[in-house]
C-alpha cells in the first residue's frame, strides 16, 4: 500500500470520526441523531415511486462535485447526515446551522413566519431546498446538495425541540435524568436516546412500505404544519412530563427535571409516530420534486 493511499484512508478516518464526534455533542440541531435521519431516509425510499428512486440515485453520481471529501454524499444514508457533518466546516458551511431549528417560544402562538430572520429557519429551508431540487434547469450537484437538506431537514422538523424553545435552545439548556441515568439534557434525550428506544422497539418496524391507508393518516402537511405539530407537541408533552408540570401556566420551568420509565414508555408511540410522518411526507416531497417537469413556485415572504 503506497503512502499516498495510507494517507487517504487516514484523513477519511479522521473524518468520520469527527463527524460522530460532531453528532455525539448536544448541540440545537441534531435532530433524531444519526440512527433516526437514515431511518425517516429509509422509510421515504422504502415509499416513493420507482422513478423517483431512480432519479435520485442518479443524482449521487455528482457527489464529487458538491467537494465535501470529509463528508460523503453517495446515497440516501450519507444525505440524511450530510448537513450535520458539513457544520464542522464553518468556513464553508457554518451559516447553515440556523437552518437546521425554528426557536418558537412555547408560550406564544405559533407563527410561522416569526423566529426566522431572513429565511434562516428550518421551514423556509424545506421550502427553499424542494424548489432547488425540483429544477430540472440546475446542475446536477446544485440538486444534490439540495436533496440532502431536504431530507435532513425534514427530519429535523419534526423532532418537536426543532420547532419549540422555553429559552433554553430548544431543550439543550435544562437537564434531564432520563430513567436512571443521571445528567443528559432534554434536547439529547428526544434526540437519540427516546428516538433509538422507539425505532428499534417498532412492531412493525417503521422501515416498511407503507398502505395508502396508513399513508393518508400520517402523510400530507406543509413544512409550516409540520412546524405547528413538533411546537405543539413540546408544549403539550415533552416540558411537562420532563418537569411534572403545565410549561406556561405555573410559572417558569425549573432547570432540572427527570423522565420516568412511565413517562418514556408514553414518550416512544409520539416519537413512532413523528419519525413515520417525517418519512411518509419525504417521500411525497420527493416524488413531487422528481416528477416530470419543473415545479415552479414562487418564495413566500418571510
Amino acid at each position: 500500500m503506497g503512502a499516498r493511499t495510507i494517507r487517504k484512508r487516514a484523513r477519511r478516518l479522521i473524518g468520520g470520526a469527527l463527524a460522530l464526534l460532531a453528532l455525539a455533542v448536544p448541540l440545537p440541531a441534531g435532530a433524531w441523531g444519526w440512527y433516526g435521519h437514515q431511518t425517516i431516509a429509509e422509510i421515504a425510499m422504502a415509499n416513493v415511486k420507482p422513478a423517483t428512486r431512480a432519479k435520485i440515485r442518479k443524482l449521487f453520481a455528482a457527489e464529487r462535485l458538491v467537494g465535501t471529501p470529509d463528508c460523503k454524499l453517495s446515497n440516501m444514508d450519507d444525505a440524511a447526515t450530510w448537513p450535520d457533518c458539513i457544520r464542522g466546516d464553518r468556513d464553508r458551511w457554518g451559516h447553515t446551522g440556523a437552518w437546521h431549528y425554528k426557536d418558537a417560544p412555547i408560550c406564544e402562538q405559533y407563527d410561522p413566519r416569526a423566529d426566522c430572520p431572513g429565511g434562516n429557519c428550518v421551514n423556509a429551508q424545506i421550502e427553499r431546498n424542494l424548489r432547488i431540487l425540483s429544477d430540472e434547469r440546475l446542475p446536477d450537484n446544485v440538486r444534490l446538495q439540495a436533496l440532502a437538506f431536504v431530507v435532513h431537514f425534514t427530519g429535523d422538523i419534526h423532532q418537536p425541540l426543532h420547532s419549540a424553545d422555553d429559552h433554553d435552545r430548544g431543550g439543550n439548556d435544562k437537564q434531564v435524568d432520563y430513567g436512571i441515568i443521571p445528567g443528559k439534557n432534554l434536547h439529547s434525550i428526544w434526540d437519540t436516546a427516546l428516538a433509538e428506544r422507539a425505532i428499534s422497539s417498532a412492531h412493525p418496524p417503521l422501515v416498511r412500505r407503507y398502505s395508502l391507508a396508513e399513508r393518508a393518516r400520517l402523510a400530507g402537511g406543509t413544512p409550516d404544519d409540520w412546524g405547528r405539530e413538533s411546537w405543539q407537541i413540546a408544549r403539550d408533552t415533552v416540558y411537562p412530563e420532563a418537569f411534572d408540570q403545565d410549561a406556561c401556566d405555573e410559572g417558569k420551568l425549573p432547570e432540572k427535571g427527570k423522565l420516568t420509565q412511565d413517562d418514556i414508555i408514553r414518550a416512544i408511540p409520539v416519537v413512532q409516530r413523528r419519525v413515520e410522518q417525517a418519512g411518509l411526507r419525504l417521500a411525497d416531497e420527493l416524488d413531487a420534486a422528481f416528477a416530470p417537469g419543473r415545479i415552479e413556485e414562487e418564495p413566500r415572504a418571510r
